[in-house]
């Protein structure tokens, strides 16, 4: 990878807590009320004015284009859908007349959109984290997310006050421009497998006698246990609620970018090629909207014997 320039850029001083969000979505408008609520003045933009009005009823300042805000913000924060969509904003931000000194991308993106956003950037003197979030909904509300960070060390101290904010701390520092994302996609497919992999055991349970309640309260004294048998089954999948705010589109997209990305490099990973297959069919036989959490279900019934499959 060519080495690049890098700004060493400053957080913004006390008197001008100014920070933008584009992209005011589930976890993006989340964020920018956290941000408001720890004392920052938050310019925020959205295309879709339904997401825009509901952060501004949280407090945020909305922009009426992404130029207005980049000028007028030290910090912007990025929330977007993929990494089509950061290529298309960063470009509109770096244009600015004043740009931002600062770029904080929370996008789930592919490491390549990044590192290239991240050279662009330095050329026109800003910095550019690549920082993907994990918490949800929930920890976007309460400041909690955790964080896969990406870039620079001086970058990511210039970032250090609003990462705080929105993470109370446990933003991870992984290392250059595009090992945040790396780092998130791993994170993810783990996820999705241990997903898969605990709907079958519960299937497995289940064939044999044992109550899934009671499985899964073992297995959280045990060392099978996992983020999926602590917090999913308990809040998502054995009350079906299935109202985590993360769809099942989204965790099959994360799943298929990071086995593409492994392959890059040659790897073939056995497991979470295996599981990739089970986020396949979960992308063709659930609606996309679904809660990511029915994969569950879908994996114990593809573990099923043929005769019993619905």
């Amino acid at each position: 990878m060519t080495d690049h320039p890098t700004p060493e850029p400053t957080g913004p001083a006390p008197e001008r807590r100014t920070v933008g969000v584009i992209g005011l979505g589930v976890m993006g408008g989340a964020m920018a009320g956290t941000l408001v609520r720890a004392g920052w003045t938050v310019l925020g933009y959205d295309p879709d004015p339904a997401q825009a009005a509901a952060a501004a009823a949280a407090g945020v300042v909305t922009a009426d284009d992404r130029t207005g805000l980049a000028e007028r913000a030290e910090v912007v924060v990025l929330s977007l859908p993929g990494a089509a969509q950061v290529r298309d904003t960063v470009p509109a931000l770096l244009a600015a007349a004043v740009p931002p000194r600062l770029i904080v991308d929370t996008t789930t993106s592919d490491p390549d959109t990044t590192r290239a956003m991240a050279a662009d950037a330095a050329r026109r003197g800003v910095g550019y984290l690549d920082a993907p979030v994990s918490g949800g909904r929930a920890g976007a509300e309460t400041g909690t997310l955790g964080a896969f960070v990406g870039g620079t060390p001086e970058t990511v101290a210039a970032a250090g006050p609003v990462l705080d904010a929105l993470t109370g701390g446990r933003a991870v520092h992984v290392g250059d421009s595009g090992a945040g994302n790396v780092a998130k996609l791993l994170n993810n497919a783990m996820c999705a497998a241990h997903l898969a992999l605990t709907g079958e055991a519960v299937a497995a349970a289940r064939s044999c006698g044992l109550a899934p309640d009671r499985l899964i309260a073992a297995l959280n004294t045990a060392s099978g246990r996992s983020a999926v048998t602590e917090v999913n089954y308990p809040r998502w999948i054995l009350p079906e609620s299935f109202d985590s705010g993360f769809p099942v589109r989204l965790m099959s997209r994360d799943v298929r970018l990071c086995l593409e990305v492994l392959a890059r490099t040659g790897a073939e990973p056995s497991v979470l090629g295996a599981a990739g297959r089970v986020w396949d069919e979960a992308g063709r036989v659930l609606d996309p909207g679904a809660d990511f959490n029915e994969v569950a279900g879908l994996a114990a019934r593809l573990s099923a014997p043929t005769a019993e499959r619905g």
